[in-house]
């Protein structure tokens, strides 16, 4: 059976491309939108972690690094057991539109799940991201 495998959301914000990029690739950044506590070492093979209190560490690899414009990573899929060894791809591009940035994360992998998890997976992730770039836009409008 085929599932889509991508997803795809694009956002206008307010802010030039070098704070949105501050944004999503330094700890303080994430830890301001993307989880309550963030770790992230910034080149290609860099470590990263994600901590939304009362849940467990996401773990994410670094893998593009392009300032102030593109950065990717891969990261667990939470609704599989710790130790899977499958990852999602996400990518952020970050693009001058006016006086802000049009950010657009795609995010890819979602094919190879098994049947029995891709719809809970890839619904969570879907309604995932709308609220998570919501929460992004709310930061930097307060900041």
């Amino acid at each position: 059976m085929g599932f889509p495998d991508r997803i795809e959301r694009t956002v206008q914000l307010d802010r030039a491309p070098q704070e949105v990029w501050a944004a999503l690739t330094t700890a303080e950044g994430l830890s301001s939108w993307f989880g309550d506590e963030a770790e992230i070492q910034l080149h290609p093979g860099g470590a990263g972690r994600l901590i939304w209190h009362g849940e467990p560490a996401t773990h994410l690899r670094v893998e593009r690094v392009e300032e102030p414009s593109v950065f990717g990573f891969t990261w667990q899929i939470s609704e599989l057991p710790g130790q899977d060894p499958r990852r999602t791809y996400v990518e952020f591009t970050l693009e001058p539109a006016g006086s802000g940035t049009r950010l657009t994360v795609v995010e890819t992998g979602f094919a190879q799940l098994p049947d029995e998890h891709y719809r809970e997976v890839y619904d969570s992730h879907t309604e995932g991201w709308a609220r998570e770039l919501g929460e992004l836009a709310e930061h930097l409008d307060a900041a």
